[in-house]
């Protein structure tokens, strides 16, 4: 018999003593066929914003795109964030980021575009020192893009494999979103607050953990299991109406 999903509570009201960490795809936007055709409502970039000042800035976005591209979605909004599962951060005028990319990247890019083009419904994401391979418009091609990145990874030493929701990257070694997170902790304005981190994906509990490690709110996003987060909200539009609650009255 299968054991039962956890019951999870929603997560409280924002808390001005709070430093907030938000998931990005899955959590505060819907998924879409490619990554380039998600949308930004307006009023979610208000309520980040709003969310952002009450918190005297103690709000950042942790995500695996990389920063240039969460600051072309959000603007004219430049959050503080961590990009390319926290392989990239900023806050305030810290900013860190990856070396560049290894050639063999630009010749498993090709091949990639190449195979791709032979399974339709299937998309090659360019993040420079990374590489995404999706297939949510097309399940049945997720088990041969998956064996192309297994193929590939030992000709790019230093890089790891990182699953998703319908996608797997081959990204370089080193930092998580949990690393992220428990850097900014580090700094102002996010040191000495409680942390909260919102998230969907798998990629997600490496946060969680670090959220749960220092006594903080872990809130999953979805139905996803097994997951270590304490808190669930149901799904992109739950997240929002949450985030309307830090609203001024």
């Amino acid at each position: 018999m299968a054991a039962e999903s956890p019951t999870r509570p929603p997560p409280p009201s924002i808390d001005k003593a709070w430093a907030l960490f938000l998931d990005v795809d899955g959590t505060l936007l819907s998924f879409a066929t490619e990554p380039s055709a998600v949308v930004v409502d307006p009023v979610l970039r208000d309520s980040l914003q709003h969310a952002h000042q009450r918190l005297d800035g103690a709000l950042a976005l942790i995500s695996g795109r990389p920063l240039s591209t969460l600051d072309r979605l959000f603007a004219p909004l430049r959050l503080p964030a961590a990009g390319l599962h926290g392989l990239e951060r900023r806050n305030g005028d810290r900013q860190s980021a990856p070396v560049a990319a290894p050639g063999a990247l630009h010749r498993i890019r090709a091949e990639a575009e190449a195979l791709s083009a032979r399974l339709p419904g299937t998309l090659v994401e360019d993040k420079d020192v990374a590489l995404g391979l999706h297939w949510r418009a097309a399940p049945q091609h997720g088990p041969q893009l998956r064996a192309f990145a297994e193929a590939a990874l030992p000709r790019l030493p230093g890089y790891r494999l990182q699953p998703g929701d319908h996608v797997v990257e081959l990204r370089p070694a080193g930092a998580d979103k949990g690393d992220a997170i428990a850097a900014l902790l580090e700094q102002p304005p996010f040191r000495g607050r409680t942390p909260v981190f919102v998230g969907d994906d798998l990629t997600d509990e490496h946060g969680f953990a670090v959220v749960n490690a220092r006594h903080g709110i872990s809130v999953l996003v979805g139905t996803r299991e097994p997951s270590a987060a304490h808190y669930t909200l149901p799904d992109v539009a739950a997240v929002h109406a949450w985030l309307q609650d830090a609203l001024p009255a």
